[in-house]
């Protein structure tokens, strides 16, 4: 029997939290209607939270971790490390999904892993679009007009990023960064020769907020495109 783990680092994601899991929980359970035996484990790893987050995650289907770090490369290493210890030594069999707590998924986005991770990919660099309710007019038509399916860009998100648990280990995992440990992880499994792809058929939503949990990432990345488009919308950095 193969197994997949779902890690989800969350601070103070109360808003947010409930609509990610739901989205999870169906990916998952949509996985098991295709293959029965599939183990699967989800673990939110719950990260110097001060809200409602914690009592949000309370009842759904979930290991949960608490920790003090404010770090989003410790949580995601921490909530993998749970998984893999629960789900047992087969780590050619694991197939390790992250996403993050202010992301809803589409019901096909752990059976689409799993399919590539059966054609041979040891890493896959999932596309993902910001929430169109958080944007200006002009930022959404942007942001349409310069992302295109069935062409991803293979920049890497942590908020869609699959890695098959031998080449994880294999790479070091995650470090501990507080931004950017995502890329840190993809440019140490290249370095060790994974079977990459890109991808947007498993494509995840996130919020269009600007202002994120971490000192870069997504969040600032949309508050610098929308800066810029306000200014000049003929021509903006790309995602």
């Amino acid at each position: 029997m193969r197994a997949v783990a779902v890690v989800i680092p969350a601070h103070d994601e109360e808003a947010l939290i409930g609509r990610c899991l739901s989205s999870v929980t169906r990916a998952v359970a949509v996985a098991r209607e295709r293959e029965p035996d599939l183990r699967a484990i989800v673990v939110v790893v719950l990260d110097a939270c001060g809200d409602s987050t914690p009592a949000q995650v309370r009842g759904w289907p979930v290991e949960t971790v608490t920790i003090a770090a404010r770090n989003v490369g410790t949580a995601r290493r921490i909530g993998v490390a749970r998984a893999l210890a629960k789900l047992g030594p087969s780590a050619d069999d694991i197939w390790i999904a992250m996403t993050d707590a202010d992301t809803v998924v589409p019901r096909d986005w752990v059976t689409h892993q799993l399919d590539l991770m059966d054609a041979g990919v040891d890493l896959v660099l999932g596309t993902v679009r910001p929430d169109f309710a958080d944007l200006s007019d002009r930022h959404t038509a942007y942001w349409r007009a310069t992302h295109h399916r069935g062409r991803p860009a293979g920049n890497v998100h942590g908020a869609n990023l699959g890695v098959r648990a031998s080449t994880y280990t294999a790479a070091g995992g995650i470090p501990d960064l507080s931004e950017h440990e995502d890329v840190a992880l993809v440019r140490a499994a290249r370095g060790i020769g994974a079977r990459e792809r890109r991808s947007d058929v498993h494509e995840v939503e996130t919020s269009g907020r600007f202002i994120g949990r971490t000192p870069g990432g997504y969040a600032a990345f949309l508050r610098r495109v929308h800066v810029w488009v306000d200014a000049e919308p003929a021509a903006a950095p790309g995602a």
